[in-house]
């Protein structure tokens, strides 16, 4: 039976049992196998590798493996480009947006509150955030390790945090966030666009005292939602200025009543 050594680096030992963490181990398989194929059957999903190197030579998924072949299998490089090099991925995507499985609905608001244009549906089957992923070009973001191993998805990382405020941290460090936030721009609830509104426009869907005490309102361009800096405000704030990295910010151009 062909075997070859494997080497796991960085997070990615997350998905390794224990006796494979941080070394070299062999693993063997019967048959032909690709190298994707083998890395995903030791419980790495595709999804979280950017850098395979067999016998130290770069090589894509498809690559067939060699009985006392060395795999180093390295993940996502954010403080370098590696393009020239890894024959991974198919191209980056241009645009932040998400979608997320029906677990990470708190997360998924969080992250509309940052401003990043999150899809998420707690009724979606695996099949359909599959889809969703490949065809509105959405990074899939999950915690079930098999929806990330589907031949078809390109873009995709499991989260390890179960807290959803640590979700949050944990995927704006992962993807480098910080800069991109536009924060209280879009609505929690649907992840439609927030847009100005005139108080005499929505005056009439207002509880009694709303209008006198706030001068700014903003709508949800999709759902209708209406907005505006209200008593939840400070504790959003709260949340997502330690993990934007910042102090006190300048007051948004959108709304904190959430």
């Amino acid at each position: 039976m062909p075997s070859a050594s494997f080497r796991f680096y960085q997070e990615l030992n997350d998905f390794l049992d224990p006796f494979q963490r941080q070394r070299e181990f062999h693993h063997e398989w019967k048959g032909r196998a690709s190298v994707k194929d083998l890395i995903e059957s030791i419980g790495v999903p595709h999804t979280e590798v950017d850098l395979i190197l067999v016998n130290g030579e770069s090589v894509s998924f498809s690559y067939l493996a060699h009985d006392g072949d060395r795999i180093s299998v390295y993940p996502v490089f954010e403080s370098m480009d590696i393009r020239a090099v890894s024959q991974l991925r198919p191209s980056p995507l241009r645009q932040v947006r998400f979608v997320l499985d029906g677990h990470l609905g708190r997360l998924a608001a969080y992250l509309r509150l940052l401003g990043f244009d999150s899809a998420w549906d707690s009724r979606l089957p695996d099949a359909e955030l599959a889809r969703a992923s490949i065809q509105e070009q959405r990074l899939l973001l999950t915690r079930d390790r098999g929806l990330l191993k589907r031949k078809a998805v390109t873009h995709g990382y499991f989260v390890r945090s179960t807290l959803p405020a640590d979700q949050l941290r944990e995927v704006v460090d992962r993807f480098d966030l910080r800069s991109r936030a536009q924060p209280f721009t879009r609505c929690a609830s649907c992840n439609g666009l927030l847009t100005p509104v005139p108080t005499e426009q929505i005056h009439d869907r207002l509880e009694p005292g709303t209008a006198s005490h706030y001068q700014q309102f903003w709508t949800c361009a999709s759902c209708g939602k209406v907005y505006w800096r209200g008593s939840h405000y400070r504790r959003i704030r709260q949340l997502l200025d330690p993990i934007l990295g910042e102090g006190p910010r300048p007051e948004p151009t959108a709304p904190g009543e959430f």
